[in-house]
């Protein structure tokens, strides 16, 4: 009698969402034979494998299927849905598409010949951003098969050809053409972080756009990716939560350091937020520190100001925006339209000698020290009164995550608290047990700096 085949189960690092991992965990359930107790649709199935219109899944299972030589037809490879009659292909990888389809529409097979290969569309950092943003604001769901309303397919490689604004879909085994290969320390907002790996069936594929740092420790940088089940922005760890360390950063050919519309733009024209921020090194920062220095923030640098974010940037900000009497989020530290045009027009107050020392505080001053000593986890939990979760409560307030106190803030802990720390923690891009709503030292950290 023959012995079921023994399989191996992938365990995803740090419950990896990934579409290539959920496609592994759906998959697992289908690997065995019928005669072995597998699912009776899996063996008919099998050898009538649809490629996938897109590039971030992976075949899960410790069985390898056959690979299949690609079809190319002048020279791109074969549109999605054509397989050759006697196999499927050996790793579910997309191919490139031209731009087309309706919101929801499925992804009808094209001619690989008509995909357009013209030269590198000119853009600039903010723009792809900005482009990035409006399929995370929308929450376009995640498919392999559909397209959206501008012509781009809904999964991650689509996702990165729309942000930068290529000409068709391309998938993660073309994207790196489009780019020029960079290292770790060269990253800027607009960049990609790509994993392609179709030697290894079992190591799926995927790509993230790269927004900045989220502080200098550089272990952790903001990704806009499309995954299951939308689009979506978040703090991740570089590279990327499993498998880390095969990210490649590449930087997009076609990318300007101009506003959109050309270097003719008038200067007075607002980059976009992309333009700044942690990771941002460009032009424009130079720009918004001299305006701030003439408005009245010498003081907040110490060298400069130059090309690259820095805290110094986002405190000076920060305190201009507070000169205008804004507070809350219109008060962050990052320049918006209406801070821009108030700063390149000369409009508004200047920063006056006692506004905004260091971003944060509540309570007491926190000074040149930075923010007050963490009390300890144990003073954050139901039932605690304690002088440090009035002081919380009030910069939450301070810093326009108060909504949900009906009263107060108090020094006894509440339901009230925990909803508001952890919409703080979720604006930092957090999610899961990092964005319980009890805050750690790093909540408390900037919450208060």
């Amino acid at each position: 009698m023959e012995d079921a085949p023994v399989f191996e189960e992938f365990d995803p690092e740090s419950d990896c969402d990934c579409p290539g991992c959920i496609h592994w965990r759906r998959t697992t359930a289908h690997a065995l034979p019928v005669r072995f107790g597998g699912h009776p649709a899996a063996h008919g199935a099998r050898r009538a494998l649809v490629l996938a219109a897109a590039s971030c899944t992976v075949l899960g299972g410790g069985q390898s299927l056959p690979a299949v030589a690609s079809t190319e037809v002048g020279g791109l490879a074969a549109a999605p849905g054509a397989v050759p009659a006697d196999d499927g292909p050996g790793m579910p990888q997309g191919t490139a598409s031209p731009l087309h389809g309706r919101p929801g529409a499925s992804a009808t097979p094209v001619s690989a010949g008509t995909v357009p290969k013209s030269a590198y569309r000119s853009t600039t950092r903010s723009a792809i951003i900005d482009r990035a943003k409006k399929w995370v604001a929308a929450q376009v769901p995640y498919s392999m098969e559909k397209y959206w309303s501008d012509g781009y397919r809904q999964d991650c490689s689509g996702f990165v050809s729309m942000a930068w604004n290529l000409s068709g879909n391309e998938w993660t085994g073309s994207l790196a053409s489009y780019g020029t290969r960079i290292s770790k320390n060269q990253l800027q907002s607009g960049d990609i972080l790509l994993f392609h790996n179709p030697a290894n069936p079992t190591e799926g594929s995927h790509v993230t756009i790269f927004g900045g740092w989220t502080d200098y420790t550089h272990t952790h940088y903001i990704a806009y990716e499309q995954a299951r089940p939308h689009a979506r922005r978040q703090a991740t760890p570089y590279g990327y939560w499993s498998n880390g360390d095969r990210y490649v950063a590449y930087r997009y050919k076609g990318v300007k350091g101009g506003a959109p519309g050309g270097s003719g733009a008038s200067a007075k024209r607002y980059p976009g937020a992309g333009s700044f921020g942690p990771g941002a090194n460009n032009k424009y920062v130079t720009q918004l520190g001299k305006a701030l220095v003439a408005r009245g923030g010498k003081r907040y640098y110490r060298s400069g100001p130059g090309p690259r974010w820095s805290d110094a940037d986002r405190r000076a900000t920060r305190a201009f925006q507070l000169a205008q009497g804004w507070r809350g989020k219109e008060a962050d530290g990052l320049p918006g339209p209406t801070t821009w045009s108030y700063l390149m027009s000369g409009k508004g107050k200047n920063i006056g000698a006692g506004t905004a020392g260091p971003v944060g505080g509540g309570g007491k001053s926190t000074g040149a020290k930075g923010a007050p000593a963490y009390p300890g986890t144990g003073v954050f939990r139901p039932g605690r009164t304690d002088p440090a979760i009035e002081r919380l409560g009030r910069q939450l307030v301070k810093k326009g995550f108060g909504k949900y106190y009906a009263r107060g803030p108090g020094p006894s802990w509440s339901e009230s608290d925990r909803r508001n720390v952890e919409a703080f923690q979720r604006a930092q891009g957090w999610r899961g047990a990092a964005a319980d709503g009890f805050p750690g030292p790093e909540t408390w950290r900037r919450l208060f700096r």
